[in-house]
C-alpha cells in the first residue's frame, strides 16, 4: 500500500473528524451522525496503517485523532476544571441574564417600597415610636450608637462568616422555597424591605441618612442584588408550578430545578464576596467615599459579568440547564 496516497485520499476526513470533535458539545442532528461515521472510519483506517504499513508519527498521530474522537462519541465526562471554568464564563450568567425580567422588576419594586417606607419613617415621629421607645432609637442612631458599631462587633473574618451564611440562607429559602407559589419569597422580600427602611428611616430622622448610606452602600449593593436575584428566580419558580406552559407541570419544574440549583451555587460565591466587603471594608477607616467606590465598583463588575458575559453565552444557546446527556431522557408530549 502506497502511504502517501492513503494518507492524501483519507486526511480530509480525518481533518473533518479532528473538526466536529472540538464542536462535540455543540453538534446537532447530521453532525452528530458524521461524527460517528467519521470515528469509525478513522478507526479501520488505523486498523489497516498498523497492520500494512506502520509509520510511527502517522500512528501516532491518527491515535490521537481516533482517542479523542472516542471519547467525544462515547460521552466520557468533562475534566471537573472545565465544567468549573463553563460554569463561571457561560452558565451562571446566562442564567442570570436569562432571569432579568424577573429579578430587575423585582428589585425596582423592592428598592421602591423600601424608599416609601423609609420616608415615611423619618417624617412621622408617632411611626419611629411604634418602631422602638425615643430612648432605644437615639441609642441605635447616636454617633458610635448600634447602627454604627454593629460592623466592628467581632473579628473581621468570623463577622464576614456570619454574614455570609445568613444571606446565603436568605437566598436558599427565596430560590427553593419558590416553588411554594412564589410565597415564601415574598415573606423574605418584606423582611428584608423592612430591615432596610427602618434603618434608613431612624437614621435620617435624626439627620444622619449620608452615614448610613455611607455604612450600607459598600457592601449593600452587591449583596442586596444577589438576593433580588435569589428572589427573582424563586418567584420565577413560583409561576411555573402555576403555569409551566405547553410543556408538563413535572418537565417545567425540572428544567426550572436544575437552573435554579445553578443560581443557588453561584449566588454563595457572589454573597462570599459581599460578606468579605461587609467583614473587612464597610468597619475599616476608609474613607466614606473609598468604601462606597469599593462597592459601586464590585456592583459594576458584577452587572458588567451578567450583561455581556452572561448574554453572549445566552445568544450562544447557553441555558443554564445541564448538558443534554446529563439532564436524563423525557417522555414524549403533546399539545
Amino acid at each position: 500500500m502506497d502511504v502517501d496516497v492513503f494518507v492524501a485520499a483519507h486526511r480530509p476526513d480525518w481533518d473533518r473528524l479532528s473538526q466536529l470533535t472540538r464542536r462535540a458539545n455543540r453538534l446537532r442532528g447530521a453532525e452528530a451522525d458524521e461524527l460517528v461515521s467519521l470515528y469509525q472510519r478513522a478507526a479501520t483506517h488505523l486498523s489497516i496503517i498498523r497492520s500494512v504499513a506502520p509509520d510511527p508519527a502517522l500512528v501516532s498521530h491518527l491515535s490521537g485523532v481516533v482517542a479523542r474522537a472516542r471519547s467525544a462519541v462515547t460521552g466520557t465526562s468533562s475534566p471537573a476544571w472545565r465544567e468549573f471554568g463553563l460554569f463561571f464564563t457561560r452558565r451562571f450568567p446566562a442564567t442570570v441574564y436569562l432571569s432579568r425580567r424577573w429579578w430587575v422588576p423585582t428589585a425596582v419594586l423592592s428598592l421602591a417600597i423600601a424608599t416609601v417606607l423609609a420616608a415615611w419613617i423619618a417624617n412621622d415621629p408617632e411611626v419611629r415610636t411604634a418602631i422602638a421607645p425615643p430612648e432605644l432609637v437615639k441609642e441605635m442612631t447616636e454617633p458610635g450608637g448600634q447602627y454604627e458599631t454593629y460592623y466592628s462587633t467581632g473579628p473581621a473574618s468570623s463577622f464576614a462568616f456570619h454574614v455570609w451564611t445568613n444571606n446565603a440562607w436568605v437566598a436558599a429559602v427565596c430560590l427553593f422555597f419558590g416553588v411554594v407559589f412564589g410565597l415564601p419569597v415574598i415573606g423574605a422580600l418584606w423582611q428584608n424591605i423592612q430591615v432596610l427602611a427602618v434603618g434608613g428611616g431612624l437614621m435620617n430622622s435624626v439627620g444622619r441618612g449620608d452615614v448610613f448610606l455611607g455604612l450600607i452602600m459598600p457592601h449593600g449593593l452587591l449583596e442586596l442584588t444577589a438576593v433580588f436575584v435569589a428572589a427573582g428566580t424563586g418567584l420565577k419558580l413560583g409561576w411555573t408550578v402555576i403555569s409551566p406552559g405547553r410543556r408538563s407541570r413535572a418537565a417545567a419544574l425540572a428544567e426550572q430545578g436544575r437552573s435554579v440549583v445553578v443560581m443557588a451555587l453561584g449566588l454563595a460565591c457572589v454573597l462570599f464576596v459581599s460578606g468579605a466587603i461587609e467583614g473587612f471594608v464597610t468597619p475599616s477607616g476608609l474613607p466614606t467615599w473609598a468604601r462606597i467606590g469599593i462597592g459601586a465598583v464590585v456592583e459594576v463588575l458584577f452587572l458588567a459579568y451578567v450583561f455581556v458575559v452572561g448574554r453572549r453565552a445566552a445568544r450562544d444557546g447557553e441555558t443554564g440547564d445541564v448538558d443534554a446527556r446529563d439532564a436524563g431522557d423525557a417522555l414524549p408530549e403533546t399539545g
